[in-house]
C-alpha cells in the first residue's frame, strides 16, 4: 500500500557528506520531495522530506537512515488553524516562507492557504494565540 511522511532528517557532522539519500532512494525505492533545507558547514545538515513508497519501504527507508546515524522525526503532515482562536495578528505571517499564510489587504485578515503549506511548524510557535498545529494524517493511496 503507497504511503507518504514528512520527516525531519537530521546530518550531524560525521554523516553529513556521506551519500545516504542517494542509497536511500536507490536501495529502498522510495520517492522523495525536498520540503526545507538547511546546511550550516562542517556543523549540521538538516533536510524536512516527504517520503513516499510502500508503507514497508518507508518504514525500512527510515530505519536505514537511523542506521547510518541520521536522527530522525516524523513530523507533522500539515497544519491546520482554529478559526476560533486566530485573532489575525499575522505574526505567523512573517516565518511562513512558502506564503501560506499571508494579510489579505483589503479585510486585514490572516488567510490560509493549506495546498502550500509544507508543515514545518514555524507558525505554530510563531502564533501566539495556539491557533495554528500541526496534525499527522495518512495520505494512503496518492503518493506518487
Amino acid at each position: 500500500m503507497a504511503t507518504s511522511k514528512n520527516v525531519l532528517l537530521i546530518f550531524h557532522q560525521e554523516v553529513m557528506y556521506k551519500p545516504i539519500i542517494h542509497n536511500l532512494v536507490r536501495n529502498f525505492d522510495l520517492i522523495f520531495n525536498i520540503l526545507e533545507a538547511k546546511i550550516l558547514p562542517r556543523r549540521e545538515g538538516r533536510l524536512i522530506l516527504e517520503l513516499a513508497g510502500d508503507e514497508e519501504a518507508v518504514r525500512n527507508g527510515i530505519e536505514f537512515l537511523e542506521s547510518e546515524g541520521v536522527t530522525v522525526r516524523t513530523i507533522a503532515d500539515q497544519s491546520r488553524r482554529d478559526e476560533e482562536l486566530c485573532v489575525h495578528c499575522g505574526a505567523c505571517t512573517a516565518v511562513c516562507r512558502p506564503d501560506a499564510l499571508a494579510v489579505n489587504p483589503e479585510t486585514l485578515e490572516v488567510e490560509f492557504f493549506p495546498e502550500r503549506c509544507v508543515a514545518c511548524g514555524l507558525c505554530e510557535t510563531a502564533c501566539p494565540m495556539k491557533a495554528l498545529k500541526g496534525v499527522n494524517i495518512e495520505r494512503l493511496g496518492d503518493a506518487v
